[in-house]
């Protein structure tokens, strides 16, 4: 069976002088299985898309799916990929741009609930979102996505560098 794949982009805010100083834009996963979890219950903003697209397409479309804003201008920065605990391939661009967590407009998604009820329901992709520091961002990220934390650091870093 073909893993899954998904792609989406981080947005990030310096923070001090230091090149890996920064705060990243977090989405509240939304549905009932994270309604009561803080810890590992939050995503870079991202989703899945099939072979007919291109990762980076369906990062933008995503972006504006889950967020409801078109994706910021700027210059962004390939942040490579990783595999979730789930098998889901994961890629990721960093650009560096400002949002109001106020302004997010999430799209919503049906799933049936409670399980096997026959019910459905539409819940937002996102129930908040929020901006935090790099090491506040990794414990509240999902497990897996917490690399792209550090490559964004290693990124920023050459880049002051060179």
């Amino acid at each position: 069976m073909t893993p899954k794949r998904s792609a989406g982009l981080l947005l990030f805010r310096r923070t001090g002088g230091d090149p890996t100083g920064f705060d990243v834009l977090l989405g509240h996963m939304g549905g009932p299985y994270y309604a009561g979890r803080d810890a590992r219950a939050w995503s870079i903003p991202k989703g899945e898309y099939g072979p007919e697209e291109a990762a980076w397409d369906a990062a933008r479309r995503e972006f504006e799916e889950e967020l409801g804003l078109a994706p910021p201008e700027g210059e962004y920065l390939e942040l490579g990929e990783v595999t979730q605990a789930n098998r889901k391939i994961v890629t990721i661009w960093a650009v560096e741009a400002e949002l109001d967590p106020a302004a997010v407009r999430p799209g919503t998604f049906r799933m049936e609930w409670p399980p096997f009820s026959g019910r459905y329901e539409d819940f937002p992709e996102i129930d908040r979102a929020a901006w935090f520091p790099r090491e506040e961002a990794r414990g509240k990220l999902v497990a897996a996505q917490g690399a792209f934390l550090d490559r964004l650091a290693e990124t920023l870093t050459h880049l002051a560098e060179g």
